[in-house]
C-alpha cells in the first residue's frame, strides 16, 4: 500500500523526531527523507511544530490501542495489570529511545505551547483510562492509584532507555502486582 505524501511526512518524522530529537531534524530532512517537496509539506502542516504535534498524536493513537487491546476481555485487577504489562513490553521493545511524549516534553519546556497541549492531553487520558481500571478493580483509591502507576510508567519509560530494559520491565511488571494485591 502507498502511502500518501501527509502519512510519509508523519512516519518520517515519527522515525526521525523518536530516533534523534525532534529539535535536530529541519524540514529540509523531513521532505527528503519523505520524498516530498516544501510546498508538499506546507500544504498539510502550516509549521513543524504542527507535524510534532501530528507525530504525538500517531503515537497516542498507537498507545490508546495497545491499552485497548491490553484490556480487552479482562475487567478488574487483570485488566490493569495487563495494562502496564503492555508498558513494560514497551521499554524492551527494539530501538526503545524511551517515552515520545517525554522526550518531547523535554524539548517543549512551555506548558502553553500547543505541543506540550498534545502531550498533557494523552498524559490526562492515561491517567483517567487507569483511574477507570483501578476503580473496576475496587481500589479504595482509584485516583491516587492512577498517580502512582503514571509515576511507576514514567519511571520505568525512562528508565528503559537509561538502564537494563530487561530490568526495567521486569521491576515494573513486579510493582503492579505487589500494587494491586
Amino acid at each position: 500500500m502507498t502511502l500518501s505524501p501527509r502519512d510519509r511526512l508523519v512516519e518520517t518524522a515519527s522515525r526521525l523526531f523518536y530516533a534523534e530529537g525532534i529539535h535536530t531534524v529541519g524540514v529540509d530532512r523531513l521532505v527528503t527523507e519523505a520524498g516530498v517537496t516544501r510546498a508538499t509539506f506546507y500544504r498539510h502542516f502550516r509549521t513543524k511544530d504542527d507535524l510534532v504535534a501530528e507525530y504525538l498524536r500517531s503515537q497516542h493513537e498507537r498507545v490508546r490501542s495497545g491499552v485497548d487491546s491490553a484490556r480487552t476481555g479482562r475487567s478488574g485487577r487483570d485488566a490493569l495489570v495487563s495494562v502496564v504489562d503492555f508498558v513494560a513490553e514497551e521499554t524492551c521493545g527494539h530501538d526503545f529511545r524511551g517515552c515520545p511524549f517525554i522526550n518531547a516534553a523535554a524539548e517543549y519546556p512551555d506548558p502553553a505551547h500547543p505541543v506540550r497541549q498534545v502531550i498533557s492531553a494523552h498524559r490526562a487520558w492515561f491517567h483517567d483510562e487507569l483511574r477507570k481500571l483501578a476503580a473496576d478493580a475496587g481500589h479504595p483509591d482509584p485516583d491516587h492509584a492512577a498517580g502512582v502507576l503514571v509515576l511507576l510508567r514514567d519511571g520505568a519509560l525512562a528508565g528503559g532507555e537509561l538502564d537494563d530494559p530487561a530490568v526495567v520491565s521486569q521491576t515494573l511488571r513486579r510493582a503492579i502486582r505487589d500494587v494491586t494485591r
